[in-house]
């Protein structure tokens, strides 16, 4: 029999609509008991015309997806699994700075509600020491060359909020909010904060705040000096140097050249 959330954690839609009022997302919130993925529903959604503001959350998905199609470990009740639908008036290229805004609003929400002080692999993995908390998964629709602008883009996030433990094959990797401050979490407290986070970073986006790099770096332990490996081009290790303009990760590799990660994968040498 699949646990269910508990009766003081259930996702209360109306009194989210209501604290919402102001927002992008306000009135546009439908929960699922369970789904398949609410990025991929959503993206269905969105297809469809699906307004804005538009977001997914689900007690449990089953088959949920990471970057890079990796799968997702879905305890019914214990996580938060969200999608939203944005129109953002950026270019296809600029698509990377919506993760990142995700992973500081992740990084907001998660210290407002748990007092947990989230790191931020990048670009997207949400780590607690050298275990995984979660991740953002952006899926987006654009038109044609070099210069497209978005249609519109799905902002997934995952978290391990309640979880009191995790399958074998991952118990030495992943964690949760609830096993770092000893205590159950709400899932709605957790929820409104991200949405409003959120909310309030893709309006610095689209007013052209210059900081989100900057802001970015200082959560992250990742962005300057690590030491790490990289899968790309056919694979190298060396030292994080900081983000480029347009957000990707610079590393200067042990063979003495400054090179530009292009996707996931980073991880600790």
């Amino acid at each position: 029999m699949k646990k269910m959330p508990s009766l003081n954690d259930r996702i209360d839609l109306a009194a989210l609509n209501r604290a919402l009022i102001g927002t992008r997302f306000a009135g546009r919130l439908q929960h699922f008991t369970s789904v398949s993925s609410t990025n991929t529903l959503l993206l269905e959604a969105a297809a469809a015309s699906a307004p804005e503001g538009t977001v997914y959350v689900a007690d449990e998905q089953t088959a949920g997806r990471g970057r890079g199609g990796h799968a997702w470990h879905s305890a019914p009740g214990d996580g938060l699994y969200v999608s939203a639908l944005v129109h953002p008036s950026l270019l296809l290229r600029d698509a990377l700075w919506l993760s990142l805004a995700a992973g500081v609003a992740v990084h907001r929400a998660i210290r407002e509600t748990a007092s947990v002080a989230v790191d931020i692999r990048w670009p997207n993995d949400l780590l607690l020491g050298s275990h995984k908390l979660g991740g953002i998964l952006v899926e987006t629709s654009a038109a044609s060359g070099p210069d497209a602008a978005l249609h519109y883009a799905v902002i997934g996030i995952g978290i391990n909020v309640n979880h009191a433990s995790f399958p074998e094959e991952l118990s030495a990797l992943a964690t949760s909010l609830s096993l770092a401050a000893g205590h159950e979490l709400s899932r709605q407290t957790l929820l409104l904060a991200l949405l409003r986070a959120l909310d309030h970073e893709l309006t610095l986006l689209e007013t052209n705040s210059p900081d989100l790099l900057a802001r970015f770096t200082g959560l992250s332990t990742w962005v300057r000096g690590k030491r790490v490996h990289v899968p790309e081009q056919g694979g190298y290790t060396g030292r994080t140097a900081g983000l480029d303009e347009r957000g990707f990760l610079l590393v200067d590799s042990d063979d003495g050249i400054r090179r530009t990660v292009l996707s996931g994968g980073v991880r600790e040498a």
